[in-house]
């Protein structure tokens, strides 16, 4: 079974080695102890957030800190194609479900967007309150994954701002169910003919339940996305960009991959 990762802050674990001593505090080292029941001798994770992974043994362990005796340290870069969902605002928390799984099975950031149909509004106080909880779902759910890198949910945009952000990617994907090619197709065509190397990313674009107005397909086709059919049957907003993460990653290649 896989050691159950804890999260430090960026940049803590930069200067240790193997057979040195990290510690862990605040909520992560509560949980730890008091919710986990780590005790002396049992192994852990702990990542940074940023792809550095401390693999170890606690050696002492208190509700206000977990020490472990590092053993190894890996660093796991992002990978060269990124893939970003680009999640409407829903109703109820099935936006924050499509976050937590997606992130689970490999997102590399999120952006939240504010499109024409979505019922639910970020404004003001809320917005702020709204984000920094999408963020606790992803790092939730990157801890559950085990995964050394906590995907960015980015700022939130309404559709000119999607638009933007359409344009400056290197592939921006509409799913819709009135698109003729298969997202598998889409997908394929691109990695075929796609020139260079380097970061790259793909932004998978999901509506909210009333779907993605005919104004707002055409605004974003015009700033360089196309639409693709993510399969036959009409998904709930909570399941589309988590399924599209799958299609991907298997077309990419990235679950034949190392983690990374």
């Amino acid at each position: 079974m896989s050691n159950p990762v804890f999260f430090s802050a960026a940049g803590t674990l930069d200067h240790l080695v193997p057979g040195g001593h990290f510690g862990l505090q605040g909520p992560e080292a509560r949980h730890a102890v008091t919710v986990r029941r780590l005790a002396p001798g049992e192994s852990v994770d702990i990542s940074d957030g940023a792809g550095k992974r401390l693999t170890g043994t606690v050696v002492a362990a208190s509700p206000s800190e977990l020490t472990v005796e590092c053993s190894a340290l890996t660093v796991e870069e992002k990978p060269d194609i990124r893939l970003v969902l680009v999640q409407a605002l829903a109703k109820g928390d099935r936006d924050e479900l499509a976050v937590e799984t997606a992130t689970e099975l490999g997102i590399d950031a999120v952006i939240p967007w504010q499109s024409e149909r979505s019922i639910v509004r970020w404004k003001g106080e809320r917005a702020a309150k709204s984000h920094a909880k999408w963020q606790s779902v992803a790092t939730a759910a990157a801890k559950q994954a085990r995964r050394a890198w906590i995907p960015e949910v980015r700022a939130a945009v309404e559709t000119p701002g999607l638009a933007a952000a359409v344009g400056a990617a290197d592939l921006a994907i509409v799913l819709h169910e009135d698109a003729v090619r298969p997202l598998r197709s889409v997908l394929e065509s691109w990695q075929a003919t796609a020139n260079g190397s380097g970061p790259r990313e793909i932004l998978l674009i999901v509506g909210p339940e009333g779907g993605i107005s005919p104004r707002e397909v055409t605004r974003l086709c015009s700033a360089g996305a196309v639409t693709a059919l993510l399969g036959h049957h009409v998904l709930r907003s909570s399941t589309a960009g988590p399924a599209a993460v799958v299609l991907a990653s298997d077309v990419l290649g990235r679950w034949s991959a190392p983690a990374g």
